[in-house]
């Protein structure tokens, strides 16, 4: 039984495209480049903003990356709550796992002065119950680390923990730490990653699905 949900945050809470496209355009303006549409990017925002880089910036070499990426995080510290929001019924979900008395808590690799001052504006520093950000340990997802942290400071065993991610690290993470694992068919990567995903993964198409799987005694 299913006795604490973990979410990643960038594609599976917050749909955080929009910003975090908008950043890599102000990027792109200092090239004289024009701005992309966040559907041709969307699919990136869970590499984090090295795999935005990549994708829509010019071919660069490591020094130009790392400019790169320094302006993209300074620009984006300052526009991260801009037009980002949660997915459409999240804060249902959260407000009904506190409810039902069952914890959760987000594994992100988004580093902590970027993940709190959104966790701050959308108000779920009020009931999260553990946030394991990349800079809290030494390994990022997929490593389980992450994982098995949040279920330390949770007091679960991981065994009855649910791990839910919109990319395969996030469900990679999950197994590895030894916990029950859900796709987030609505996120940025999951459609393409699809197929990779073993059999004892679920595949929700909706948060609110989440909570189907609480009561499932065996694997999810």
């Amino acid at each position: 039984m299913i006795k604490a949900v973990l979410f990643d945050l960038d594609g599976t809470l917050l749909d955080s495209a929009p910003d975090l496209v908008a950043t890599l355009n102000y990027l792109r303006s200092g090239l004289g480049l024009a701005a992309m549409p966040i559907d041709d990017l969307r699919q990136f925002v869970s590499r984090g903003a090295a795999g935005l880089i990549q994708a829509g910036m010019p071919p660069c070499d490591d020094e130009t990356m790392q400019h790169w990426r320094g302006v993209f995080l300074d620009h984006y510290a300052e526009n991260s709550f801009v037009h980002s929001r949660p997915f459409d019924g999240v804060d249902l979900v959260l407000e009904e796992l506190v409810r039902r008395g069952v914890p959760w808590g987000i594994v992100t690799n988004k580093s902590e002065v970027l993940s709190r001052p959104i966790l701050e504006q959308t108000g779920w520093l009020s009931s999260v119950a553990a946030v394991i950000c990349g800079d809290s340990v030494k390994q990022c997802k997929p490593h389980p680390e992450p994982v098995l942290a949040a279920c330390a400071t949770l007091g679960i065993d991981p065994a009855n923990t649910l791990m839910v991610g919109d990319d395969p690290r996030d469900v990679e993470a999950g197994r590895r730490a030894g916990s029950r694992t859900a796709l987030a068919l609505y996120g940025y990567a999951a459609m393409e990653c699809r197929a990779e995903m073993s059999a004892d993964t679920a595949l929700i198409h909706a948060p609110e699905e989440v909570l189907d799987l609480l009561e499932v005694s065996g694997p999810v």
